[in-house]
């Protein structure tokens, strides 16, 4: 490994550790900022819910490093559309279901799934279940339900706030479509960055690293969140 690739591979695990030390450690909710906010509202309130939405979304490691995981692999714009639109499905009906059938979980044990699912897709992207097992799962069953996961944690920080009931489908759909835009964004930064390292000849011998890197951020984020679990029951 060159001098320049060790070092960003360095600054990436430095990055997770200050990520997940810092107040967002147990699970990245809504600030308190934003929380005032949501408990003032009363009537429908599209374009801040929308901004809310896709301002989670970008700030969403855990989110981010599903998707990365997701996509790292695949070359085909058309594949990328279809495996993150299952992700979308997924997520978007646990979402609003949670929050609007108020239903209820431990949202640190919600949050040690969504973990997993960052080490189980690095773990399939390195092969680590043929490897082991000679089979592996169904790509897309596999994010499909893990989406369902991601917009379960995300209801149960929403169940949090005092969420007015006048207009509260309308905000939800906002939050929900403000939500995506911050997905397409910000995956839109990372295929170019992929596309781009795609393109260079040690692409290859540094993959598997990555998804290493990625399977050992996962396996941060499910110590804390056990942790959370551990001390707030």
């Amino acid at each position: 490994m060159s001098g320049r690739v060790r070092s960003i591979v360095l600054l990436a695990i430095a990055g997770i550790i200050v990520v997940c030390w810092g107040d967002g450690a147990f699970a990245h909710g809504v600030s308190r900022r934003d929380a005032a906010f949501v408990s003032s509202v009363s009537g429908p309130a599209i374009a801040p819910f929308g901004y809310l939405g896709a301002k989670h979304m970008v700030t969403g490691y855990d989110h981010l490093m599903f998707l990365v995981g997701v996509i790292f692999f695949l070359y085909r714009l058309g594949d990328v559309v279809k495996y993150v639109s299952l992700f979308t499905i997924g997520h978007s009906l646990t979402l609003m279901a949670g929050v609007l059938g108020d239903i209820r979980a431990n949202a640190y044990l919600i949050d040690a799934v969504i973990g997993l699912s960052v080490v189980y897709k690095g773990f399939e992207n390195v092969g680590g279940f043929q490897t082991l097992f000679g089979v592996a799962p169904n790509p897309r069953v596999a994010v499909l339900v893990f989406g369902l996961f991601h917009g379960f944690g995300l209801a149960t920080k929403l169940q949090e706030l005092a969420l007015p009931a006048r207009g509260l489908v309308a905000n939800l759909l906002s939050f929900n479509v403000g939500v995506e835009i911050g997905q397409g964004l910000a995956l839109t930064a990372v295929l170019i960055a992929l596309t781009h390292w795609r393109s260079r000849h040690g692409f290859s011998r540094h993959a598997f690293a990555a998804n290493a890197l990625l399977m050992t951020g996962g396996f941060i984020l499910i110590g804390f969140q056990l942790a959370g679990y551990a001390v707030n029951r």
